[in-house]
C-alpha cells in the first residue's frame, strides 16, 4: 500500500484527457461520470437483461440488472455516507485512498453494464464459446467486458471511446483488479490462498482466473486507472469494495423477494433444510462426507458450512454460522415465507418490511479493516452478517438456481446464445461479410486496431491472428450488448423462423 494518499486530481484524472463538451449539471467529476453513467444506452438495455430468470412474457415482475445496478447503487451509498460521516472512520478511509460517495455509486449503476443476455448462464456460455470456438485466450468475464464498455465500446463521453471516466471511477469499477492471466506479476490465481474469484474457473483448470475484471484490449486502463489510488496490486480500492458488499447486499436480498413473490420459493423445503440442520447440528458436523446424503435434512447447508471454513477461515466461526442459520429460519422461513404471497397489499407490505429491514441490519454491519486478509476487502461485513448473507445466497442457490425447471429453461437460453455465436462468426467469414450489420462491422474494426496494436507491441506472443481475435472479440462484443429478447429475434432472423423481414430486422 502507498505510504501517502494520492492527490485529488490523479483521483479526479479522465481517461483521455479531453475536455467536457457543453455545459455539464453536476460540478463534482465523480458525480459527471455518475450522470454520463446513467445516461449511456448500455444502462438502458438492463432492463431487457435478466438476473436470474427472464421474464419477457409471462407477466411476472421480477429483478432485472437495471433494478438490480439501482439497488446495489442506493446501498452502495448508503454505505459510504455512512462510513464517512464517521471522523475516525473517514480518517482511516481516507488514508486507504478515499471513499467518495459519487464514486460508490458511479461504480455500482457501472458494474454490470458487461453483463449479456441471460445472466450469469449467458457469461457462462459466452466465455466458454469465446475460448473454444472463437479462440480468444481471455474469453468472457461480465466484469471485463463492463470495463471494456466504460473505457472502449461506449461512445458517450467527450473523448473518441468510452465513457472519459474518472481514475477514480475506473478503479472502483474493478471488482477483481486483475486480468485472467498474466497481470500483475505475480498473478493472484498463483497465491497458496488467492483473492475471492482469482482461482481456476471451474472444469477449465488452464483457462486463467475464474473473475477478473479486464481483458488484455484494456489492460493499460486498468493500470492507469490504479496508479491512481493508493492500495495493493490485488486489492480493490475502498471505492470498489463499498460497491462490492452493496451488490452481495442487494443480491442476497431482492431475490428471495422476487421468488417468493411468484411462489417459486416454498416455505416446507426451505424450513426442512434449516430445521433440520439447526436440530442435528452435532450429528452432521461429525458425519463422514459420504453419509451426508442429498436427502438427509440440513446436509446441504452442512456442505456450505464446510466449505465457509475451509475457504474463508479468515471470517468463518461456526457459533455465528449457527446464529444466522437461526435468524433465517426465524425470519424467512417463519416469517416472509409462512404466508403464500397472494398479491394484497398486506402481503406486498410483509416483502417490503422484510426488504427494508435486511437492508438496514446488513447496511450497519459494514466494517473497514485497514489491512484486511487476502480473500477479504479495506470494506466488507461484520462477522455476523458476514454469514448472513452466505446463508441467505444459499436460500437462493439451494431452491431456486438448482431446480429443475430452471435448468431446462436455462439449457434452451444456452441453446440461443451458441447458434448465435456461431451464426455470427460464420457470417464474419463468408463471402457475405460486406453486407455485415453496421455495428458488428465497427466492432471488428475496432477490435482489429486493438490486436494489431497489441501485435506490434510484442504482447499476444508470436504469429498471432490478428483477423480472427477481431473477429471473434467483436462477436462477443455484439451478442453481449444485447437484451434477453434481442438475442432471441436475432437468431430466429439468422436462422429463418422469422418471417417480418422490416420488423425484425432491427434486431441487427
Amino acid at each position: 500500500m502507498l505510504d501517502q494518499p494520492v492527490r485529488p486530481s490523479a483521483r479526479a484524472a479522465r481517461r483521455s484527457g479531453v475536455g467536457e463538451s457543453g455545459v455539464g449539471l453536476a460540478a463534482s467529476p465523480f458525480r459527471v461520470d455518475r450522470d454520463r453513467i446513467a445516461a449511456s444506452p448500455y444502462f438502458a438495455r438492463l432492463a431487457g437483461v435478466t438476473q436470474v430468470v427472464s421474464p419477457t412474457g409471462n407477466g411476472l415482475l421480477l429483478h432485472n440488472r437495471l433494478t438490480h445496478s439501482l439497488q446495489v447503487a442506493q446501498v452502495a451509498r448508503a454505505i459510504a455516507e455512512r462510513l464517512t460521516a464517521d471522523a475516525v472512520t473517514g480518517a482511516v478511509l481516507d488514508r486507504l485512498g478515499g471513499c467518495d460517495p459519487d464514486v460508490v455509486e458511479a461504480a455500482a449503476i457501472a458494474h454490470d453494464l458487461g453483463h449479456p443476455p441471460f445472466g450469469h448462464l449467458g457469461e457462462q456460455v459466452l466465455d466458454r464459446l469465446g475460448r473454444e470456438r472463437l479462440g480468444l485466450p481471455d474469453g468472457f468475464e461480465g466484469n471485463a467486458q463492463s470495463f471494456r464498455v466504460i473505457t472502449t465500446i461506449d461512445l458517450h463521453g467527450p473523448g473518441g471511446a468510452g465513457l472519459d471516466l474518472t481514475a477514480a471511477v475506473r478503479a472502483a469499477v474493478l471488482k477483481y483488479p486483475w486480468a485472467r492471466r498474466g497481470h500483475p506479476d505475480p498473478h493472484p490465481s498463483t497465491a497458496p490462498v488467492p483473492p475471492r474469484g482469482a482461482g481456476p474457473l471451474p472444469g477449465a483448470p488452464d483457462a486463467g482466473s475464474a473473475k477478473f475484471s479486464c481483458y488484455l484490449t484494456e489492460l493499460d486502463d486498468l493500470v492507469d486507472s490504479r496508479a491512481a489510488v493508493a492500495v495493493g496490486p490485488w486489492q480493490q480500492t475502498v471505492e470498489a469494495a463499498v460497491m462490492d458488499t452493496a451488490d452481495d447486499v442487494a443480491y442476497a436480498i431482492h431475490d428471495l423477494e422476487d421468488f417468493h413473490r411468484v411462489g417459486v420459493l416454498a416455505q416446507p423445503g426451505v424450513a426442512t433444510e434449516l430445521g433440520g440442520w439447526l436440530r442435528d447440528r452435532g450429528g452432521l458436523a461429525a458425519a463422514d462426507p459420504s453419509a451426508l446424503g442429498s436427502l438427509r435434512p440440513g446436509a446441504d447447508l452442512e456442505r456450505l458450512r464446510r466449505r465457509l471454513h475451509t475457504k474463508d477461515g479468515w471470517a468463518f466461526d461456526d457459533e455465528a454460522f449457527a446464529s444466522a442459520v437461526a435468524l433465517v429460519r426465524e425470519e424467512l422461513v417463519d416469517g416472509l415465507l409462512a404466508v403464500p404471497f397472494d398479491g394484497s397489499m398486506a402481503a406486498e407490505r410483509a416483502v417490503a418490511e422484510f426488504s427494508a429491514r435486511w437492508t438496514a441490519r446488513l447496511v450497519a454491519g459494514v466494517r473497514v479493516q485497514p489491512d484486511p486478509p487476502v480473500r477479504a476487502a479495506p470494506v466488507t461485513l461484520a462477522t455476523a452478517q458476514w454469514h448472513e448473507v452466505a446463508v441467505l445466497k444459499f436460500v437462493h442457490h439451494r431452491f431456486v438456481l438448482q431446480r429443475a425447471d430452471l435448468a431446462s429453461h436455462q439449457r434452451g437460453q444456452a441453446t440461443v446464445l451458441t447458434g448465435l455465436v456461431g451464426a455470427l462468426a460464420d457470417w464474419l467469414t463468408g463471402d457475405d461479410e460486406v453486407r455485415i450489420p453496421p455495428r458488428l462491422h465497427d466492432l471488428v474494426a475496432l477490435a482489429h486496431d486493438e490486436y494489431r496494436g497489441l501485435s506490434a507491441e510484442g504482447r499476444l506472443g508470436p504469429e498471432p491472428d490478428v483477423d480472427a481475435l477481431a473477429r471473434g472479440r467483436a462477436v462477443v462484443d455484439y451478442v453481449a450488448s444485447l437484451t434477453d429478447g434481442q438475442a432471441g429475434a436475432l437468431l430466429d432472423v439468422l436462422t429463418g423462423r422469422s418471417a417480418r423481414l422490416w420488423a425484425d430486422a432491427v434486431a441487427l
